[in-house]
């Protein structure tokens, strides 16, 4: 049985964003120590690329505000959210002076912010930036790591935060 699916014109941002949040995906922070502080921003565009070498990307408007901040930085920090931290996900939605208000972070030597309580974080270099579209590719290269394993991720799907659910013993 063949249907029939309804379609827009690709053009329409609107229709578009509606059809992308159909894929669920985790979320992350990607943040580094700048001269004021942390600076810092909520991704849902996480990716793992290769294991040999390690390597991830994210991907960031080009109109961010903190990308110019984050592109000064040689390695930047990837804290994939837990379950529980769907307030921390709100806050750094907040405008980028705010975002770090409240939340609990922890830096590296080398400049990298991880937050507290993520469910898995990456210490990663900047290998490469290539433009996308309205976006920017980062390919980040993973210098060291750490995770909770029993830690559930945060799920961002439909333009709202969502847990997963406990598998179904069959």
């Amino acid at each position: 049985m063949t249907t029939s699916l309804e379609s827009s014109p690709v053009a329409d941002p609107v229709q578009l964003r509606r059809v992308f949040s159909h894929f669920p995906s985790g979320l992350a922070v990607v943040a580094a120590l700048g001269p004021d502080g942390p600076a810092g921003l909520l991704v849902s565009s996480f990716t793992s690329v290769s294991l040999e070498p390690p390597l991830v990307s994210v991907n960031i408007a080009r109109t961010s505000t903190t990308l110019p901040l984050l592109e000064t930085a040689e390695h930047w920090g990837v804290s994939l959210l837990a379950e529980h931290q769907g307030e921390v996900a709100d806050q750094l939605r907040r405008p980028s002076s705010e975002r770090f208000d409240g939340v609990s972070w922890t830096s590296t030597s080398t400049g990298e912010i991880h937050l507290d309580g993520a469910s898995a974080g990456l210490r990663t270099r900047v290998v490469q930036t290539l433009p996308a579209g309205d976006h920017l590719i980062a390919l980040l290269e993973v210098e060291d790591h750490f995770a909770q394993l029993s830690a559930a991720p945060l799920v961002f799907h439909h333009s709202r935060f969502r847990r997963l659910e406990q598998e179904i013993a069959e």
